[in-house]
Parts: C-alpha cells; structure tokens; sequence
C-alpha cells in the first residue's frame, strides 16, 4: 500500500514538473514571438493614454499627449476612437472580468454606453461630437457601427446579469438604428466619409454579430446588403489588379488621375464608395460574401477572383501608403480568409504580420501615413490585425440561440 503511495505522489510530482515546464516554455514562447511583443507594447501605449474619463481620442487620451505638427480634427475623447480601442483590447483576450487590462476595458465600455444611453432613439447618431478625424474619413456615423460591433462582442460576456443586460439594451438600441438608416440600395454608404464603404462594412458586422448573440435583427436588411454586395460587385478586368497600381498605388499620389481612372472603369461604384480605392470595396466584398460555409460554396466565383487580386502587391498596397483604411480594409480580409483557412490565410497572416510590425514605433503605437493617422485608430487595428490568428471562442460565451425578425 506504501509502495502504491509513493508511486501516485511521485507521478503527482511529475505531472506538475510537466505542467510548470509546459506553461514556462509557453511563456518563454510568447516572450520571443515577435507579434506578441508587438501586440503588448501596443496595448501598454493604449492603456497609458486612456483618459480619466475612460475615451481615447485621435491621438491619445488626453490633450495634452500629441505629436508635435499633427494637426488633430478635434481634442478630447470620442465614442468611434474609444470604441475601436476597447475591442483591440477585447479581441486580444481581455474581458471586463479578466485579462491583464480589463479595468481598462472596463472603463472604456462605460465611456461608450453612456454616450449610446444618451443619445436619442431616432437618429443614427451615438454621439453629438463632430468633425473627429475618423468620422472626416470613414463617414459621419462610425461611432455608431464601431459602437455596436464592440456591444455585439461583449453581449453575454460581462460577467454578471446587469452588465450584460446593460450591455443588450445598449446593443439593441444600436442595431435599431442601423437598421433604420440603411439606405435603399441595401449600403451605408452615407456621405461625408473619404472611405463610407467601411462604414458599411462594420455595419452589417455588427448586425451579424448581434444576430449571432440572439438580438432580433431584421433579416430584411442583413438580405438588402447582400444584395447590394452581390450586384456592385465587378470582375477584375485586366490591368486593374490594383485598379490603384496604374496610378495611386505606385507612388505615393502621383498619377493620381489615371488611378482614378482605371478604378471607374472596374466599378462606378468603387469610385463613389471608395474614393477611387478599389481595395476598400473588395476587401467589403470579400468579408461579406464569406461568412458562412454555405456563403463561401455559392459565392466561390466571386471570392476567388478577389483573392487572385490579393496576390498582387500593388493592389494590397491601397492608396500607396498605409493609413487607417489600409488597416481596417486588411482587417475585413483576414475576417474572411481566417474563416476558410488553408495556404492562402496562412500566407497573408504571416506576410501582414511581418509587414505590420515593420510599421510600428519605437513607443508601441503605429500611425496612419495618409487620411486615419491618428494612433489610436491605427493603433488599435494595427492590434486587431496581429490577434487575427487567436481563437475567438470565448467572446461567444453565454451566447443564446439567435432570433430572427422577419
């Protein structure tokens, strides 16, 4: 019986040899990966300029921390900033209830539901602040989508019974209004935005995503901006691999015209949606034609074709310089190549990984060459960009069956 004793407290001893060695060696692991020191340098930077208030801003969290010569569209903390910033840190692996920066989630989600709790029913604003930069460039409203994206996110992941029903409330009265401001042709592509085709996109990910948490959604509009998605959509024609490459694309705004050009030749649409960008529009395409096996089965044509441009350097260099729209553009195609799977996500994860980390400062933070430059934007998509590759499991806990509103 002693003998037997022994032999079971020695295989105990073992067992926590292995697992202490394991867990060292995974830490060790991640200590050396070049992507997890970038994503935690750029979460330190993130979390030590959020402002007393809980927001971010453009470029920081407080006024008084900006760069020399940047010209800032405002001061202060605003709702899309915040917004973005909170999920870079929830799609990291924090939650209001763990992770290291938590308390900092924590803060950030009631900045955001203050100001959605706030806003008025009608309307589809979340914020009466205006002017900011990302509002200048992704249009008037992407506090709202980034706003309900995040809510969807946290939805059963708060931690206890009246977070999370404060956090449904906040969802669904974002998702109303979403839905009412959807424009005839199924988009929202509402104007005053340099890049409103990424405003579409974020909104009908969040009505997705909150379907997907059991918010009634009317399947009218989840139905409309497919519809819209599949009828502008056109087929690279030959020399437009990157409609840009002709022109923006090759050197920083020279030939702009031409660029501009061989885009409206592709699609008008591309050109009124994207600025003459086609990348913004197909990288929309490719994550809403993708979502769902049965998506991926119908849209085959259309997604392969898009994936063929992605080969083309040219064309994945966006305007010719990397600015926020670059970051998010890239974020909707890793969403959706993520999803299938096999050599073509493993090759665009590993070579965006390497090109994004060549991007970033020696402080932590990454800023946009053009148009979104402020760091907290680019920052935080920067971050969602390297955390691509994570299993995402556990933002579907507690998660009840969707809901479906006719």
């Amino acid at each position: 019986m002693r003998s037997i004793r022994v032999r079971v407290l020695v295989a105990g001893a073992a067992a926590l040899a292995i697992g202490i060695c394991a867990e060292t060696s995974d830490k060790n692991s991640s200590a050396h990966d070049p992507a997890s020191i970038g994503i935690e340098k750029g979460m330190k930077w993130l979390v030590s300029v959020q402002g007393k208030d809980g927001g971010w801003g453009q470029d920081g969290g407080e006024t008084s921390y900006v760069r020399q010569g940047e010209r800032l569209e405002s001061n202060g903390n605003d709702v899309a900033n915040t917004a973005v910033a909170a999920e870079a840190l929830v799609q990291a692996g924090n939650t209001p209830t763990s992770g290291l920066y938590r308390q900092s989630l924590t803060r950030a989600v009631r900045f955001v539901l203050e100001h959605v709790e706030q806003s008025p029913v009608e309307g589809l604003a979340v914020t009466d602040l205006k002017g900011t930069q990302i509002q200048r460039k992704l249009g008037p409203y992407i506090d709202t989508f980034l706003t309900s994206k995040l809510l969807a996110d946290l939805d059963g992941n708060m931690g206890d019974a009246q977070a999370n029903a404060r956090v449904r409330q906040g969802l669904e009265k974002c998702v109303a209004k979403v839905e009412k401001s959807q424009l005839k042709d199924g988009s929202w592509n509402i104007a005053g935005g340099w890049a409103p085709i990424l405003g579409t996109s974020l909104a009908s990910q969040s009505l997705y995503a909150a379907n997907s948490k059991g918010v009634r959604v009317e399947q009218r509009a989840m139905a409309q901006v497919d519809s819209y998605t599949a009828r502008t959509f056109s087929p690279p024609s030959a020399g437009v691999a990157g409609g840009v490459a002709g022109g923006i694309g090759s050197g920083g705004g020279a030939g702009v015209g031409s660029g501009v050009a061989s885009v409206r030749a592709m699609t008008a649409d591309v050109s009124a949606a994207s600025a003459g960008v086609s990348l913004y529009k197909r990288a929309q395409e490719l994550e809403q034609l993708s979502r769902t096996p049965e998506d991926r089965k119908k849209n085959s044509e259309q997604i392969g074709a898009i994936e063929a441009q992605l080969a083309d350097p040219r064309f994945v260099t966006g305007f010719g310089s990397i600015g926020g729209e670059e970051f998010f553009s890239y974020l909707n195609i890793s969403d959706s190549l993520r999803r299938a799977g096999g050599p073509e996500w493993e090759r665009w994860t590993r070579d965006m990984k390497a090109k994004i980390l060549t991007m970033q400062n020696e402080d932590g933070t990454w800023a946009g060459h053009h148009c979104i430059t402020g760091r907290v934007a680019v920052t935080s998509a920067a971050i969602l960009m390297l955390v691509a590759d994570r299993d995402k499991t556990f933002l579907n806990a507690s998660a009840p069956q969707p809901q479906k509103r006719q």
